[in-house]
């Protein structure tokens, strides 16, 4: 019978804790490696600066890959409603209306990703791919290929709000990172403690089991991209206001570290299992692995994305080790179970 040790046991229960020691260990090491850099607050700041807008995308995609889905357009939300809020701002002076339509384009986008995935069974990723292109082409045409700059925003309440800095204006925490912190409890309330995310996790273990269970499959699809592509929006706001400028290739770079994100904080690429806090600081991971790298001197010796790889691959090869040893512990459990039963039957 095979027997897994207490220990091994019980870390599988917390998916997000070893992840979060990876994260732990990795600053501990930029600490000894870099003291004078990373005993001093700035480092962190700066973290909490640039970390938040990338940080709300993964979340929104932690839910969608949960699904058992995939989505690609975030990049070119982030473009397009990126725009949207810089024209209201810049012809027409009115960021708070700029703000909303920012939000609803990211979930017009998002909803017609949902239709083309739900309604006419279109594999989300191609749907998803095509509509990455297809926005980014429209944003295109929109801005003429042009950039624009919102400097005026400065100083405004919607800038102060989600982009200004609590307690000061060089050391301040920056308000983005409260935004993001706040985001990450609200999805993983949802997510663990409500009906749509249980209809989540129904549809990415099984969607035809789901059916069976009552939930609405096509519809829960539907709200999940439109969700998703609001999330985006928002993250496209956050993003604009922090640069105060918009040019038309922002959030082209920001896909491959947001999956790697996801996947890095657990949730599986199959779906039926999904962790907020998991991708959360997986996020962090990746988003302070270049500033740390560099500011070590490693990268005089070592390529930065070749310690980046190497990083991202031992998290990853982690993950995948926790979930064999939760294999074999639901296997145990249920050897348990059986030898119970039939010594009880004899």
């Amino acid at each position: 019978m095979i027997k897994v040790k207490p220990f091994f046991s019980s870390i599988t229960k917390f998916r997000t804790l070893p992840i979060m020691g990876v994260f732990i260990l990795l600053m501990a090491s930029f600490t000894i490696a870099s003291p004078e850099v990373f005993t001093k607050p700035l480092i962190y700041l700066s973290f909490l600066q640039s970390i938040p807008p990338e940080l709300i995308m993964a979340l929104g995609l932690t839910l969608v890959i949960t699904a058992g889905e995939i989505d690609l357009s975030f990049g070119s939300i982030i473009a397009l409603s990126g725009y949207i809020l810089c024209y209201f701002i810049k012809a027409w002076n009115m960021p708070w209306l700029g703000l909303l339509c920012a939000l609803g384009a990211g979930a017009l986008v998002g909803y017609i990703n949902g239709i083309l995935v739900a309604k006419l069974k279109v594999p989300s990723i191609m749907a998803t791919l095509a509509s990455q292109f297809f926005w980014f082409g429209v944003t295109v045409l929109l801005c003429g290929g042009l950039h624009v700059n919102i400097k005026e925003i400065k100083g405004h309440l919607l800038h102060t709000i989600l982009v200004g800095r609590i307690g000061g204006e060089f050391s301040g925490i920056p308000a983005q990172s409260l935004w993001a912190l706040g985001l990450a409890i609200f999805l993983w309330f949802i997510l663990n403690r409500h009906k749509f995310g249980e209809a989540i996790l129904f549809i990415g273990d099984n969607p035809d089991v789901a059916r069976v269970m009552g939930v609405n499959v096509e519809r829960t699809k539907i709200m999940l991209f439109t969700v998703n592509g609001l999330i985006a929006g928002f993250a496209a706001v956050i993003y604009t206001l922090e640069m105060i400028q918009f040019y038309t290739i922002q959030g082209a770079g920001s896909i491959m570290p947001v999956l790697a994100a996801v996947f890095i904080g657990g949730t599986s690429i199959a779906g039926g299992e999904g962790y907020i806090f998991g991708t959360f600081f997986g996020m962090f991971i990746i988003g302070s692995l270049e500033a740390g790298v560099v500011a070590t001197g490693i990268s005089q010796f070592f390529p930065t994305k070749l310690i980046t790889g190497l990083v991202m691959a031992g998290s990853v090869i982690l993950n995948v080790v926790l979930e064999n040893l939760r294999t074999r512990q639901k296997n145990y459990k249920k050897n348990v179970d059986k030898s119970l039963t039939s010594k009880k039957n004899e």
